[in-house]
């Protein structure tokens, strides 16, 4: 939550295909004015043409497919993810210092704010010590060399600070086609799979889980109003 007397976060939702240049300008130019006390802070949720990004740990054999979409750098934490059409990308540039200027607690709040939207729709997200972002079991399928039951992840964490400002943020598999994933090696983790809200049975839509995000942001992070007109 940030400290009190603060202004609510700007929630911002684009719709259609955004650009993914354009999004990183305008947080860039978001990012530098929250900085300097002349914005509010804001979440923009957009939905992006199929493209892979390179974090600032991605390693060059992880793109398998380099032809196959185009590749961007993105500047922040992590390694390759896809975005695409049917998956929400949630950029969230929060000042930590109005907050708790901690990476690892932020981190933990991103992961926090996913599991319990994936809990509005029945549906247990759970953590990895050992891996950043969001999975869920697969018990329906055939267990592991090691017996244990598979687990695909649903849901990307990268974020990058600039002066405890947060850029970049989320991103939540609701129908995207996941045979594009194939193209890189998704966050480094090749002994597991990928998985969406549809193809665990949950005919959810961008809407849907749009609701769902706004209402459990607000119970993690505090208050956010939607924007009045297109950003």
């Amino acid at each position: 939550m940030a400290t009190p007397g603060s202004a609510p976060v700007e929630w911002i939702v684009r719709d259609g295909l955004c650009d993914y240049e354009a999004a990183l300008a305008f947080m860039d130019e978001r990012v530098a004015a929250i900085s300097a006390g002349a914005a509010s802070e804001a979440v923009l949720l957009v939905e992006h043409p199929p493209l892979y990004t390179a974090g600032t740990s991605a390693q060059p054999e992880d793109l398998v497919q380099p032809s196959r979409f185009p590749v961007f750098n993105a500047g922040r934490g992590g390694q390759y993810t896809y975005h695409g059409p049917g998956q929400r990308v949630a950029y969230v540039m929060l000042d930590l210092k109005r907050r708790r200027p901690d990476v690892r607690a932020f981190v933990a709040a991103l992961e926090g704010w996913i599991i319990d939207t994936l809990a509005t729709f029945q549906v247990k997200g759970e953590r990895r010590e050992d891996r950043v972002g969001v999975w869920v079991r697969r018990p329906e399928r055939a267990p592991g060399p090691d017996g244990t039951s598979p687990e695909e992840k649903i849901a990307a964490i990268g974020i990058r600070l600039r002066k405890w400002v947060s850029f970049h943020g989320i991103s939540l598999n609701v129908d995207p086609d996941l045979s594009h994933f194939e193209g890189i090696v998704p966050c480094g983790v090749k002994t597991h799979g990928v998985t969406s809200l549809v193809d665990l049975g949950i005919p959810a839509s961008l809407q849907d889980v749009d609701i769902a995000l706004k209402a459990r942001f607000e119970s993690v992070f505090g208050p956010a109003i939607r924007a009045k007109e297109p950003a």
